[in-house]
C-alpha cells in the first residue's frame, strides 16, 4: 500500500473517530489515539498528508457537508452511516482543495477504501455521489 493511501486510511480513521466524540483537532491530527508501535510505522509525509486532510476536511466541514447534502438522492443525511461519512467528506475535500490530485484518483481512492471498510454497496453509493458532485460542479 502506497504511502498516499496509507495516510487516506489514517485520515479516515480519524475522521471517523471525530464523529463519535469531536475531540479537538490538535489531538485528532496529533494522532496520539494510534498505538505507538503502529504509528512509528508510518513515514512523516504519510502523517503529513493525513494531517492535511484531516485538517482541511474539519476546517471546511460545513461546505463539505452541504455539497454532500445536496447530492444525495432519495436519502436523508442523517442516515448515511459514520463509515461513508467520513469517506464522503474526505473525498469532498480532496474534489474541491486538492486540485493537483487528479479527480478519478480521488474517486478510486474513496471507492477502494469504502470496499474496506464500508458495507457491501457503500463503493457503489460514494461513488454515486461523488460522481455527481464532480459532474454539476463541473470539476
Amino acid at each position: 500500500m502506497g504511502s498516499r493511501r496509507k495516510a487516506r486510511v489514517l485520515a479516515f480513521q480519524a475522521l471517523y473517530a471525530w464523529e463519535f466524540n469531536r475531540v479537538p483537532l490538535e489531538d485528532l491530527t496529533g494522532f496520539s489515539w494510534l498505538d505507538k508501535d503502529y504509528k512509528l510505522s508510518f513515514k512523516q509525509d504519510t502523517i503529513d498528508f493525513a494531517r492535511i486532510l484531516v485538517a482541511g476536511v474539519l476546517e471546511n466541514i460545513e461546505y463539505i457537508d452541504q455539497e454532500i447534502r445536496t447530492h444525495l438522492d432519495h436519502w436523508d443525511f442523517n442516515r448515511l452511516s459514520k463509515v461513508e461519512l467520513a469517506i464522503l467528506r474526505m473525498g469532498v475535500f480532496s474534489l474541491f482543495f486538492q486540485k493537483e490530485i487528479p479527480i478519478s484518483v480521488t474517486i478510486d481512492e474513496a471507492i477502494d477504501i469504502s470496499k474496506d471498510f464500508g458495507g457491501e454497496d457503500s463503493y457503489r453509493f460514494i461513488n454515486g455521489v461523488l460522481d455527481g458532485i464532480r459532474k454539476s460542479s463541473q470539476l
